[in-house]
C-alpha cells in the first residue's frame, strides 16, 4: 500500500497509509475463503493464537510471530455479529440475529414461528485450537449481540456470561418483546460445559431507562457490559444509559449509579474501566458506526469518548463527567468514522488506551488526566472509496502481548508495533489470556 502524505492534516487517498512514526504496521493478512466477503467483528486471544469473530464465524490466527501471523483454522458458523470470548478451553460466540437452528449449518430465519427461531451463545471446545469442537448452544431473549466473561467466585467452578441485547425497534419483535431491559445470565460449569444455562434475566431498568430524544436512543436493552470482576465491579452501555453496577452477586447484578448525556452521546455503545477501576472510559456509536462523524460538521463532541471519574466509596460511588477525547483528525465524508473498540496498554502509572474507529483508523490516547486526554500515536488507512460511502475499518483494536491486533471489518487482520517512551515498560508484560470486556488488573501479569 503506498504512504500517504505526512501532513496529518491531509486525509489519506483510497489505500494510502498515514500514521505517526511510532506506529507502524508490521503485518497484514487479508480475509479469505468463506470470510472474503463477510464483516470482521471482535477479537480474544488466548496463549499464542488470536480468535478473530466474523459474521460468518471465526478465524483462529497463529500468532507467535506477531510479524508473520498465518490462519490456523476457520469454522464457518454463520450468525451475526459473532463476538467472540474464551475462558480456559472454552470459547463462546455470540449470535444477534434470528437463525433456522442453532447447528452452524444454519440460515437467517424471519418466515418461522418465533419460539422456532433461534439466536444466543454458541459454545465451542478449543483444547485443540486448530479442530474446534462445537460443544452446545445456549438460547437468550434477543439474542447476543456481545457477552461479557465474569469468573465465577471463591469455590463456584463456573463461568457467567452476561448477555447483552437490545431492541433498536421500539416495538415488540420476535424473540424481543418490550419492555426489553433486562441482560441475560448464562452460568456455564467449567467441569460440565454442556449443562450450560440462563440462570437469570435480572431487570436492571424497572423505572424503564432513558426514554430517548432528538438524535439519542431510548434505552431498551445493553449493548455491553465490561465486567472488573477483581473489583467486583462492572461499566454497563445501555443504549441511552451508563451505568456502574456491583457485580459481587455473580447472578444478581445491582445498578450503583446511572449517568446520561442528553446533549452530545446518542448511542452508548462500550465502556473501559482504566486498571485501578477509578474512571470509565465510555464511547458513543454515533450513527451505528455507518456515518461519517469524524468531520468538522459534526465536530469534536459527538461520537466521541466521554471519560467518567469514579468517585465515593460502595453503594454512594458516582460517575462524573470530565472530558470527551475524539481522534484530532478530520476524515473524508466517504468514511464511517466514530469511536468503537479498545482496550488499555498495561503502562504502570498511566492511563493510556488504544482503540479503533472504523475508518478513522486506530488511535493511541493517554487520558492519565481525565479532563485533558490527548492522543500521542495513529494509524489509518485511506477511505475505501473516494466517491461513495463505504462501510470498513477497524472494528477492534487490542494490546495483546507487545503488540496491536485490529479486525479490520473488510479488509483482514493488521498486526501494528508501538515504539514510544511513554509506552514501551509494556512491551514485556505478558498475558496467557484477554477478553476487552473482562479486564484484569495488569499489575498481576
Amino acid at each position: 500500500m503506498a504512504q500517504a502524505p505526512a501532513d496529518p492534516g491531509t486525509p489519506p487517498g483510497v489505500d494510502e497509509i498515514a500514521s505517526t512514526p511510532n506506529l507502524k504496521q508490521v503485518a497484514y493478512l487479508p480475509k479469505t475463503g468463506p470470510f472474503a466477503s463477510s464483516f470482521n467483528t471482535d477479537w480474544a486471544f488466548k496463549g499464542k493464537y488470536a480468535y478473530g469473530g466474523n459474521y460468518n464465524g471465526f478465524t483462529v490466527y497463529d500468532i507467535r510471530n506477531p510479524k508473520a501471523p498465518t490462519v490456523a483454522a476457520q469454522v464457518v458458523c454463520p450468525g451475526s455479529q459473532n463476538d467472540v470470548s474464551i475462558y480456559g478451553n472454552l470459547l463462546f460466540l455470540g449470535t444477534d440475529s434470528q437463525r433456522t437452528n442453532d447447528s452452524c449449518d444454519n440460515a437467517g430465519s424471519t418466515a418461522a414461528v418465533p419460539g422456532d427461531r433461534w439466536e444466543g451463545i454458541k459454545i465451542f471446545d478449543i483444547s485443540d485450537p486448530l479442530t474446534p469442537a462445537y460443544v452446545k448452544s445456549v438460547k437468550t431473549i434477543c439474542g447476543s449481540h456481545t457477552q461479557t466473561l465474569v469468573p465465577g467466585k471463591r469455590r463456584d467452578r463456573s463461568v457467567y456470561l452476561y448477555v447483552s441485547s437490545y431492541n433498536l425497534a421500539a416495538a415488540d419483535q420476535p424473540n424481543c418483546a418490550l419492555p426489553h431491559d433486562k441482560i441475560s445470565i448464562v452460568r456455564v460449569p467449567l467441569r460440565t460445559p454442556a449443562d450450560a444455562a440462563v440462570v437469570a434475566t435480572p431487570v436492571l431498568f424497572p423505572d424503564g431507562g432513558y426514554g430517548g430524544g432528538t438524535g439519542q436512543s431510548p434505552t431498551t436493552g445493553c449493548h455491553d457490559i465490561t465486567a472488573y470482576p477483581e473489583k467486583d465491579i462492572a461499566a454497563g452501555a445501555c443504549m441511552g444509559d451508563g451505568v456502574l453496577f456491583d457485580i459481587s452477586d455473580r447472578t444478581a447484578p445491582k445498578v450503583i449509579t446511572t449517568v446520561r448525556d442528553t446533549v452530545n452521546f446518542a448511542f452508548w455503545h462500550s465502556a473501559t474501566f482504566n486498571n485501578k477501576a477509578t474512571k470509565v472510559v465510555f464511547t458513543d456509536e454515533l450513527g451505528g458506526g455507518a456515518g461519517a462523524t469524524c468531520n468538522t460538521t459534526v465536530g469534536p463532541n459527538r461520537g466521541a469518548d466521554a471519560i467518567y471519574d469514579i468517585v465515593g466509596r460502595g453503594a454512594k460511588r458516582k460517575l462524573e463527567f470530565r472530558s470527551y477525547f475524539k481522534i484530532p483528525r478530520a476524515n473524508t465524508d466517504t468514511e464511517n468514522c466514530v469511536a468503537h473498540n479498545g482496550s488499555l496498554i498495561p503502562v504502570p502509572g498511566r492511563d493510556i488506551m488504544v482503540q479503533a474507529w472504523y475508518q478513522g483508523g486506530v488511535s493511541v490516547w493517554d487520558f492519565t488526566n481525565s479532563r485533558k486526554p490527548k492522543e500521542i500515536a495513529y494509524w489509518e488507512r485511506g477511505p475505501i472509496s473516494a466517491t461513495t460511502l463505504v462501510l470498513g475499518g477497524s472494528w477492534s483494536a487490542y494490546w495483546y502481548n507487545g503488540y496491536i491486533y485490529s479486525n479490520d471489518i473488510v479488509k483482514g487482520l493488521d498486526v501494528l508495533q508501538l515504539n514510544d517512551r511513554r509506552t514501551n515498560s509494556a512491551r514485556w508484560a505478558r498475558t496467557d489470556l484477554f477478553n476487552a470486556q473482562t479486564q484484569d488488573n495488569y499489575r498481576h501479569w
